[in-house]
């Protein structure tokens, strides 16, 4: 993507950083996977939680290592990210004196790699450096790719609402998760900034009507209501970008939940109890005061 030229001059160079993408570490836009909200996905990373946040740059060294460098220059990776969003190149070169961290390993999957360098492996563990970084599992189902999950229901709004009337029922032969393609341009697992769908996540929401499974929207809607009257940490209940839905959508977290909901619509919600299924709840009484009450609240990007 960036700052890969030129690499015949420093392939060896263990100093070198060959930069293949970023993230943003902010606020109001972080790497899910990291945690429920902004301080738990600093934490994971061992960083206090900036008020400004970071800037992730995802790259390797000349000896094919990968590398998380922390940031503080978070407008260069913003226009970066936004540049290559748009098809467009741009060397993303942070200065020295902007580095935070460098942490070995990559939390998110990077689809891509430096040419001119051995493939991408975890750098020879020193004394006391931490343990390499790594992406969540595919194969199994916890808070992650929970929370990986409701990324993707966001991002694909409109392929998931189209599966739900308005009352919650489900649209006329609308298949089961079972036996549902993966929605239309959903993108292949490699995202940088927390995207990927994870292969645990189903394609159509789940036909559960009452029982366990809604005890559990039931809890989630009340803890939602709970953060109207004390605020949660900064970054639980954030507004996110759908490009399908053609508005923001609200995406918050909670121990064991993550919700998806479009203000003056509809919501779904995962659980960490109920693994690979999506749960759709329709508008009914309660729901739209809830949403007015989060949009109210969130986060958002600057």
């Amino acid at each position: 993507m960036a700052g890969t030229d030129p690499i015949a001059e420093d392939a060896g160079d263990a100093d070198a950083l060959f930069v293949l993408t970023a993230a943003l570490l902010t606020p109001a836009r972080f790497p899910s996977v990291l945690g429920d909200d902004y301080p738990a996905a600093c934490a994971a990373l061992g960083l206090g939680p900036h008020p400004e946040g970071y800037g992730l740059v995802f790259g390797q060294d000349g000896l094919g290592a990968r590398w998380t460098v922390v940031v503080d220059d978070v407008s260069l990776v913003a226009v970066a990210i936004s540049s290559w969003d748009c098809g467009m190149a741009y060397d993303l070169s942070p200065d020295e004196r902007s580095v935070v961290a460098g942490l070995p390993g990559w939390p998110l999957p990077v689809a891509t790699a430096a040419p001119g360098v051995p493939a991408p492996h975890d750098p020879e563990p020193e004394e006391g450096d931490p343990a390499p970084l790594t992406p969540p599992s595919g194969d199994v189902w916890g808070p992650a790719q929970r929370r990986l999950g409701a990324d993707q229901v966001a991002l694909h709004w409109t392929a998931w609402r189209s599966r739900i009337n308005d009352d919650g029922t489900y649209a006329e032969d609308t298949p089961g998760p079972e036996d549902e393609p993966a929605p239309e341009g959903a993108p292949e697992p490699g995202a940088a900034d927390g995207g990927g769908a994870p292969s645990t996540v189903p394609a159509a929401p789940a036909r559960a009507s009452g029982g366990a499974p809604y005890d559990g929207v039931r809890r989630v809607l009340d803890e939602l209501h709970a953060y109207l009257e004390e605020p949660p940490p900064v970054g639980r209940v954030r507004s996110a970008s759908g490009a399908e839905a053609g508005a923001p959508l609200l995406r918050a977290d909670g121990p064991g939940w993550s919700f998806v909901a479009k203000a003056g619509d509809m919501a779904f919600v995962l659980l960490d109890e109920v693994p690979r299924e999506v749960l759709p709840v329709a508008r009914g009484e309660r729901l739209p005061a809830l949403l007015k009450g989060l949009d109210a609240m969130a986060v958002r990007p600057a």
